[in-house]
């Protein structure tokens, strides 16, 4: 299943690990925050780890349907991840720039997790 991904998949799975430390990091600076800051701080800390988390499960998936749910739902939380980030941004709980380069890694991890989506579904047909 891991050819799935098409080139070097550990690229991938580095990627989105690099990634949540990213979101770990931005999360802890929240936190010190006020208590609405620490809210959206959990839940971009649940869907900004959980894509790197189920990508990684998507890699020892044992069937092309396993394969497929896992990079499902780590592009649904890389979706996710996209929305709270926005959200930070546009409330003004953080400043636009502080989290750009995340916000712009996100795009693009939701651009190639959309891709390898359509590639397993079309390949299944």
């Amino acid at each position: 299943m891991n050819s799935e991904c098409g080139g070097p998949r550990r690229d991938l799975t580095e990627r989105t690990f690099a990634f949540a430390v990213q979101i770990v990091t931005l999360c802890r600076a929240l936190d010190r925050q006020e208590p609405t800051s620490r809210i959206l701080a959990s839940q971009l800390l649940r869907s900004g780890t959980s894509v790197g988390a189920n990508l990684e499960e998507a890699q020892a998936g044992q069937s092309r349907a396993g394969f497929l749910s896992k990079c499902s739902i780590a592009c649904k939380e890389a979706r996710e991840t996209h929305y709270w980030l926005r959200l930070l941004a546009e409330a003004g709980v953080v400043k636009p720039e502080r989290v750009a380069a995340v916000l712009n890694e996100c795009n693009q991890l939701v651009a190639i997790l959309t891709a390898i989506v359509k590639k397993v579904r079309q390949n299944a047909k």
